[in-house]
């Protein structure tokens, strides 16, 4: 099976007979020794349909529309689209490939906080209408450039969580909301809406609840101006765990049964990115290098140490943050990985660092974790990778590509997503599904399924 990141056909290999996630990395990392050892990723598509259940069973009022900067993955937007979800973009690249799965432009947010005038225009052409804005700068340009758009006015939201890695504030205060609004209609731009703009890494379920009360400050205000408020987008902030979802829900849903009843006509939407595909996601690396120093010697990081020292190692691998670990540069913390060989129990471990290729003082992906002492041609792999790791890489000294991607869905994954509704022909035209096996030699072979 040919594993594509980014071409509009690709294979997804069907598991069958017992046949597991671990075979499957397994499998291409036997592939991978033999060759030249690059680094690749295993996506279970099956987990994007769970995560999809998962939120029908405890978001059923708010529909999801993802974050496609989160993941832009075809097969992932694919799967989506035919699960039901509305998509934000935040520029023209990620228009143009929501549209190429044939996404209904009404289904289409366009998202970017500064928007080239250029993309608008495209957004104009397109009949992509949904725009969010924030200040009079954007809002000038909109009303020139597409004056048929119908706005979502971003609010910031005064409670943040602790520890916010991103730090920056998006979207205007409450009391600057008016003037936008009296400015929206002096140019004739209509606004429908509000979005929160809410952190990936809030773990309060308060945030929403202010977000929901500001939300409906706005609403009386675009109302008395005359806009028909239409559209409340809850934002983001979606770590894929089902308590958190239940909590989100309590809280937000008790606010809008008070600030926005069913008979009002509002339309509950929210921006799950994370959420559907963090999880789904494997990466696995390679030790290029590694180098013993002394713990803790702060001058004499280049000698060697002496026997009475406990070695810690520097390890490096054939992907960093200018690649698939590019969200460490926001400060995210990368969890540390598993070792592939399976180490013996009592094997002893060490303090150890993980870096990628560059030889730069920044390319560190992993501060500090515990590992046994690994070997030159050693995997590693990191689970939960499916989140801002797909972009295309930064120009670096290795000039390495972007490492493939390999889909799999479980037989039963497949039917029960064919049970949703989604059926091969009709709505993942792209997919070419074919069994995956695996023989004693961590061979596979692939044949494709008669239509």
């Amino acid at each position: 099976m040919k594993g594509i990141a980014d071409e509009p056909q690709y294979s997804v290999g069907l598991l069958e007979g017992g046949t597991a996630l671990c075979d499957v990395i397994d499998n291409h990392i036997y592939e991978q020794t033999l060759t030249e050892k690059n680094a690749f990723f295993v996506a279970d598509l099956g987990v994007i349909m769970r995560q999809h259940v998962r939120w029908r069973t405890h978001m059923a009022q708010i529909r999801p529309y993802y974050a496609v900067r989160c993941n832009s993955s075809p097969a992932v937007i694919e799967v989506l689209a035919a699960l039901g979800a509305g998509f934000i973009c935040t520029n023209k690249s990620e228009l143009e490939l929501v549209q190429s799965h044939g996404i209904p432009s009404e289904d289409i947010i366009y998202s970017g906080v500064c928007k080239q005038v250029s993309q608008i225009k495209y957004a104009a052409k397109n009949g992509i209408d949904l725009l969010v804005c924030d200040n009079e700068a954007e809002l000038r340009k909109i009303s020139r450039c597409h004056p048929n758009a119908k706005l979502l006015l971003q609010v910031s939201t005064e409670a943040n969580s602790q520890g916010d890695e991103m730090s920056m504030t998006f979207g205007c205060s409450l009391k600057d909301c008016r003037h936008l609004l009296e400015k929206a209609k002096e140019l004739g731009v209509q606004v429908v809406g509000v979005r929160s703009h809410i952190s990936s890494s809030c773990e309060d379920d308060q945030v929403y609840v202010h977000a929901v009360s500001d939300a409906r400050c706005v609403f009386d205000m675009g109302e008395e101006i005359g806009f028909n408020m239409n559209v409340l987008d809850i934002g983001g902030g979606f770590n894929g765990s089902e308590s958190q979802l239940e909590l989100i829900n309590a809280a937000v849903m008790s606010m809008v049964d008070i600030y926005f009843p069913p008979s009002t006509g509002v339309s509950i939407i929210a921006e799950p990115g994370s959420f559907f595909v963090s999880s789904a996601f494997t990466l696995a690396v390679n030790i290029i290098s590694k180098e013993v120093v002394a713990r803790d010697r702060q001058d004499q990081a280049h000698d060697d140490p002496s026997p009475n020292d406990e070695p810690e190692f520097q390890y490096y691998m054939n992907e960093g943050v200018y690649g698939s670990f590019a969200s460490k540069l926001c400060e995210t913390l990368i969890p540390a990985p598993s070792v592939h060989k399976n180490p013996p129990l009592d094997a002893p471990v060490f303090s150890s660092s993980l870096w990628g290729p560059s030889a730069d003082d920044l390319d560190q992906v992993v501060e500090h974790c515990l590992l046994p002492e690994l070997n030159i041609g050693d995997w590693l792999t990191f689970s939960q990778a499916g989140a801002y790791t797909m972009g295309k890489p930064f120009c670096t000294p290795t000039d390495s590509p972007a490492p493939p991607v390999y889909y799999v869905i479980s037989s039963r994954d497949w039917f029960e997503m064919q049970d949703t509704g989604v059926t091969h022909e009709a709505t993942l035209k792209n997919f070419s599904l074919v069994p995956y096996f695996l023989n004693s030699c961590h061979t596979e072979a692939a044949l494709s399924v008669p239509a």
